[in-house]
């Protein structure tokens, strides 16, 4: 493949990575049986100041940004799109899809979020242009001070899930089940869907990480 037609694979890749994981942020929110830790925090924070879901993600992402500073993480282009385009994609999948009735309903809607969320992760991160946010500040963390890279996740997302939930975020069974099942979908999904080193010597190398 020639250099111009790599480049496109990647930027396409980085697009629908992202547009995909905000759609299946709002899938997740919409069967109303508990999100991710992250998506808990910002439910809360939406619920306590008024602001849009879709809003109060880009905001956490760039608070979640500005804390690289100090661990001396350096961002990638697809950090800062991460950062721009999730918000705005979940905010318009919350308004195109409708609340949904019933338990197998829900429970089916957030298995189809879920799943897509794990795509999603595999196309944007193997894109290789950089991790999200939230990766970043768990893989800057843990260069910078050491330690278990699965403790610097848990301790950082338990962190925000209690924040997220004492300010009235949904955490329910779909959260212990985000928490379960993320790491095994994204194992699968990111090998599979990664952009080889060998034809991007120079890209920002991705982390396997998802949240």
């Amino acid at each position: 493949m020639t250099p111009r037609i790599i480049m496109a694979r990647r930027v396409a890749q980085l697009a629908a990575g992202l547009l995909l994981y905000g759609f299946a942020i709002a899938l997740m929110i919409r069967a109303e049986i508990g999100v991710a830790p992250w998506d808990v925090l910002g439910q809360g924070v939406s619920l306590t100041t008024g602001l849009p879901f879709g809003l109060v993600t880009n905001i956490v992402g760039l608070v979640v940004l500005l804390l690289w500073i100090p661990i001396r993480q350096k961002p990638g282009i697809g950090t800062v799109f991460n950062v721009a385009v999730v918000g705005p994609s979940a905010q318009l999948g919350l308004w195109l899809l409708p609340e949904i009735e019933g338990l197998l309903p829900r429970i089916l809607l957030f298995v189809a979020g879920l799943l897509l969320l794990g795509v999603a992760t595999g196309l944007y991160l193997g894109a290789r242009f950089g991790p999200g946010p939230r990766d970043g500040l768990m893989t800057g963390i843990h260069r910078k001070y050491g330690g278990k890279i699965w403790v610097v996740r848990s301790t950082i997302e338990l962190v925000v899930l209690t924040i997220g939930a004492v300010l009235g975020g949904n955490l329910g069974w779909g959260t212990l089940a985000f928490a379960l099942l993320i790491g095994p979908i994204v194992h699968f999904t990111i090998p599979r869907l990664m952009v080889p080193a060998a034809l991007t010597p120079t890209a920002e190398s991705a982390t396997v990480a998802a949240g």
